[in-house]
């Protein structure tokens, strides 16, 4: 009798993250740390550090290279990950692609080629992103169908992110601009201490930087933090969306350059290689929400992703939240009963502090997970989710290969 047992290619492997590393994020200003350094060579110089930390990985074992970027043009264009993989120094027989799904770019680089692998189509890739919001401002060169508009498919403010920020505003009263300076606040000062406690540092990529007035120097820290940021200096920030609003400077996230790689594998590839798992997906998922309130984006996707994996809420022990906004993140928490300071929450700070390069700041929340990971091993689950523009939100969950406990 013939078995019927599926043949070993049609069951789904486990798929571990094995490192992440992310470049210094700059202003994106003309006198910012990346100004004059190019898109692509910021990947690349992740690329070589994930090659570089990971010696046991031979570079012809490398499958596949995903890149993201939400505007593919200029020196964020040319298939960002093929090309990105030739600059590196990869194999030619490496291929890649480009990725565009907005602020959530990396993450579905980094989901997309997670499902290659589950199904055994890869065994080893490199997956990130890159936004340089100083070549490429927020929505250069875009050119909206006018049916959006004409047909009322979105609202005219959807495709501004500052508006879809004050829509929440509208929608939560509850949602106050006095809790999200406050939010806001607490983010520099996490930030500022996992800083001086060491957290940050050793995921960074030093960069060289060229700059026509100060010569050559090496990138070794971020620039966008405030570190004196209080409370009661953001209260008197201008509201540059809407005359009497809530969205300010301060409690948003800065225009940002920079970018993200991480290496993902088959757990037995991982291990037939020598490669130390740091993060087991668990699973992933993305939702629709209306367009001009796309900041709830995380709620269903995060939803979803708990219903797929039969998990809850308080399941999660560590959260990853892009914090494009604070009102954002105050939706989120406020829809899942979670407080504004709980410690799970963004432990070291968030985009408000960091800054949100758009495509690469999904890698940059699994990078900071993946090591909170290792400092608590009485933690099982954690998640990285973000809201994405014109109405989405992404959402991945991880195990702790460190996990400790009881794992009935």
């Amino acid at each position: 009798m013939a078995s019927t047992a599926p043949p070993a290619h049609a069951r789904a492997r486990d798929v571990v993250f094995v490192d992440g590393v992310r470049t210094p994020f700059g202003k994106a200003r003309p006198d910012g740390l990346h100004a004059e350094t190019r898109a692509d060579d910021l990947v690349v110089a992740c690329l070589r550090e994930l090659l570089r930390r990971n010696p046991s990985l031979p570079p012809e074992r490398v499958e596949e290279v995903a890149v993201a970027a939400a505007t593919q043009s200029g020196d964020q264009g040319l298939v960002l990950g093929r090309s990105a993989a030739l600059l590196a120094g990869l194999p030619v027989t490496t291929p890649g692609y480009a990725v565009d799904r907005w602020c959530a770019g990396a993450m579905t680089a980094v989901t997309t080629t997670a499902a290659s692998i589950a199904v055994g189509a890869l065994d080893v890739a490199l997956a990130g992103g890159v936004e340089h919001m100083g070549h490429h401002p927020l929505g250069q060169g875009l050119d909206p169908n006018p049916r959006f508009l004409a047909e009322r498919i979105v609202s005219p403010d959807a495709l501004d992110m500052g508006k879809t920020a004050e829509a929440l505003h509208d929608r939560f009263p509850q949602l106050t601009k006095e809790r999200a300076d406050a939010y806001a606040a607490a983010s520099q000062r996490k930030f500022a201490r996992a800083v001086a406690d060491g957290h940050v540092g050793a995921d960074l990529v030093p960069v060289a930087v060229a700059s026509s007035a100060k010569g050559w120097g090496l990138a070794t820290a971020d620039e966008l933090a405030r570190p004196d940021t209080t409370v009661e200096g953001l209260a008197g920030l201008r509201t540059p969306f809407r005359p009497h609003g809530r969205v300010t400077a301060g409690n948003a996230s800065p225009l940002t350059d920079g970018a993200t790689a991480c290496l993902l594998a088959a757990e037995d590839t991982a291990a037939e290689l020598g490669l130390a798992p740091r993060m087991r997906m668990v699973g992933f998922a993305y939702a629709g929400v209306e367009p001009g309130v796309m900041g709830l984006g995380p709620i269903p996707s995060t939803e979803k992703v708990l219903r797929r994996t039969g998990l809850s809420i308080d399941d999660i022990g560590l959260f990853e939240l892009n914090e494009a906004f604070a009102v954002q993140v105050l939706s989120f928490l406020d829809h899942f009963g979670i407080a504004d300071d709980d410690p799970r929450v963004n432990p070291w700070g968030g985009a408000i502090a960091i800054g949100h390069p758009l495509a690469a700041s999904g890698v940059r929340l699994m990078t900071q997970l993946a090591r909170q990971f290792a400092q608590h091993p009485e933690v099982r689950y954690g998640l990285t989710a973000l809201c994405v523009g014109l109405g989405q939100g992404g959402s991945v969950v991880w195990e702790n290969p460190a996990f400790e406990g009881d794992r009935d």
